[in-house]
């Protein structure tokens, strides 16, 4: 078996740990009321949109997510999250060297021997949810499940729809698509560009994601025999009829969003497999990205 196999498989226990961990780390993670920031690179980048709308969405504080190459200095905020598995992505750092002293910062790592665990003013170590592969799954998912925890918001109803989404078959012909498209509201809107990267990266598959309501903008215009619509969460009235009715598969599930993105990650592992590439080293990539001075 491949890292990222043994990985995603393990997601269902590092999750019940996460929850666990996350009632000692309420000093270190944002207060209820707290005008926040997240941010991150990559995987990270788009788990820190899903928490963000969450966490606004359940009228526990403004939050917003940027990619950390793009936090906008000029803003005021309360606590700014960091997100990052290495603890070495060059943007990550530069950003909490840039904010020491003037914003509260808090890190969630999965390494505890890297360069973050003094950048930052607080730090969270999720060192069971590390990972081998390039290509993240268990980091990404735990270190959301930490934080939807600490807002209250998690269930072990997540964790056995992660189970189920491990054990079921996945939906037959998708591995055979040629193009996918993934759907999100709220914070499954970040989810679903999750999704989208973990598919290229993994399996180099031609991938979209959009708000689900801005899918009949435009994009939909794409859909057709051999290519298939998912879609995290509740769906849009009507839109399902309307993918069907393009000839395209439509994707959807009953399962928990975050356990819904596991199913994803096994269709990443599989398109990879039969394609004859290794999920666990996808082509140009690094486990981290760290810049050096030209």
């Amino acid at each position: 078996m491949s890292f990222v196999e043994i990985e995603t498989a393990s997601q269902p226990e590092c999750w019940r740990r996460a929850a666990e961990l996350a009632e000692t780390q309420s000093a270190a993670l944002p207060a209820t009321g707290e005008r926040i920031a997240v941010v991150g690179c990559g995987t990270s980048f788009y788990m820190a949109q899903a928490y963000a709308a969450l966490r606004e969405g359940s009228g526990q504080g403004e939050s917003d997510a940027f990619a950390a190459s793009e936090f906008p200095f000029g803003r005021g905020y309360d606590r700014v999250v960091a997100l990052t598995r290495s603890g070495t992505t060059t943007e990550v750092l530069e950003l909490l060297e840039r904010l020491r002293g003037v914003t509260r910062t808090v890190a969630i790592t999965a390494d505890p021997n890297t360069p973050v665990m003094t950048a930052a003013d607080d730090v969270v170590v999720l060192e069971f949810a590390d990972e081998q592969s390039v290509v993240q799954t268990r980091f990404a998912t735990t270190a959301f499940t930490l934080l939807r925890a600490h807002l209250g918001l998690h269930t072990e109803e997540a964790v056995r729809d992660a189970e189920t989404a491990l054990a079921e078959p996945l939906p037959e012909g998708l591995v055979e698509c040629t193009q996918f498209s993934f759907l999100g509201r709220g914070w499954t809107a970040g989810l679903a560009n999750e999704a989208a990267l973990k598919m290229k990266e993994a399996s180099l598959s031609w991938t979209e994601s959009y708000p689900a309501m801005e899918y009949r903008h435009g994009p939909i215009s794409i859909a057709t025999d051999g290519t298939a619509t998912w879609m995290f969460g509740t769906a849009p009235e009507g839109l399902a009829e309307q993918v069907l009715a393009t000839g395209a598969r439509w994707v959807d599930s009953d399962l928990d969003p975050l356990a819904d993105l596991v199913r994803v990650q096994r269709l990443a592992i599989a398109r990879a497999v039969a394609r004859g590439l290794d999920p666990d080293s996808p082509r140009h990539l690094t486990r981290s990205v760290v810049l050096t001075d030209a």
